[in-house]
């Protein structure tokens, strides 16, 4: 298969799945199980193309952010937003300095896939009949910070299906916990993104040639633009229970193919 095609089809992966709660890192991993590996760089930076592409989606939303700020809604917002991306970028800087590295065997992403899609399915049984609020508490935004970090340690888990999941489970309603979950995604993306070429660029890091990097970072952000859009559309009236279950079968699924 040409390599071009192979970046085609990663970046497909990254664009459907990077704000979907089923792990784009993972799928990208599994991907190149069999499509063949690709640098961290790569991984990292090809994730910008779906993070553009949902600053498209929220432009408004974010444009009134900054706009009004002088509403006390709009401040207590953005500073949610700041505080939690100041957790995960201070504590996984400092997990990386520890010498954390990401787990590039399928086996964990496809116990963390399980496990997450079981937990997802839990979560909606016991939401059934609960009333949800549109409020993103302090509690919630802190505990969005640690799905993120949950997400960096374990490949597999979902930074969108941590963050969403742990919003959930604090009574958030599923549109709000995605539209925090997707604005903080924006923040965290960019600057692991920006972290990852400025290493790569100091320390002369092998990696494929930035056509095919700016490749994959295109496909994927046309497909996440997409895939958002539909995406925001589908929690105004159904559950997540799909996505546990597509995880739960996929993680089975994976798992048996590995012992075949």
């Amino acid at each position: 298969m040409p390599e071009w095609l192979q970046i085609v089809i990663l970046g497909l992966i990254e664009g459907i799945t990077e704000f979907l709660p089923v792990s784009s890192t993972g799928h990208l991993i599994l991907a190149e199980h069999w499509l063949g590996g690709r640098s961290e760089l790569f991984n990292v930076v090809v994730q910008t193309g779906a993070v553009l592409a949902v600053l498209a989606v929220f432009s408004r939303r974010a444009v009134d952010l900054v706009v009004r700020f002088n509403l006390p809604e709009n401040r207590d917002y953005l500073l949610k937003l700041v505080v939690a991306f100041g957790i995960t970028g201070v504590c996984g800087l400092a997990m990386k300095k520890a010498g954390l590295r990401l787990e590039k065997s399928p086996t964990p992403v496809a116990i963390a896939t399980l496990v997450g899609g079981i937990l997802f399915v839990v979560a909606e049984l016991w939401l059934r009949g609960r009333k949800q609020s549109e409020r993103v508490t302090w509690v919630i935004a802190l505990a969005v910070a640690a799905g993120q970090l949950l997400a960096i340690a374990y490949p597999g888990t979902s930074r969108s299906g941590a963050t969403i999941l742990f919003a959930l489970a604090l009574g958030l309603a599923r549109p709000a916990a995605a539209e925090f979950s997707f604005l903080l995604g924006i923040p965290t993306l960019l600057a692991a993104a920006g972290k990852e070429s400025l290493d790569a660029y100091k320390d002369h890091t092998p990696h494929e040639p930035w056509s095919l990097i700016l490749l994959g970072t295109g496909v994927a952000a046309i497909a996440a633009f997409v895939v958002v859009k539909w995406f925001l559309g589908y929690l105004r009236t159904h559950s997540f229970m799909v996505f546990g279950w597509y995880r739960i079968v996929l993680g089975i699924g994976i798992l048996l193919l590995l012992k075949s």
